[in-house]
């Protein structure tokens, strides 16, 4: 069989103090210094960190694949 792909997923939690954008980039970045050729990113929750009544922070959870190497 030819001419098919493999790809891997993994789940990542990124912050942010500003917004939950920004707290999916963060893990997508991050996720790039360690794994090659991001494919897609599906926003899998959001939720906040609250503290004394106010929000501190933004948090993404990522299902990410990406391309996985033949060897």
């Amino acid at each position: 069989m030819t001419g098919g792909s493999t790809y891997q997923v993994i789940e990542l939690i990124g912050s942010s103090s500003d917004s939950w954008e920004e707290a999916a980039r963060n893990a997508v970045r991050e996720a790039a210094g360690t794994y090659e050729d991001l494919r897609v990113a599906e926003v899998v929750e959001m939720d906040v960190l609250i503290e004394d009544g106010d929000i501190i922070a933004f948090r993404t959870k990522l299902r990410l694949s990406y391309k996985r190497r033949t060897t």
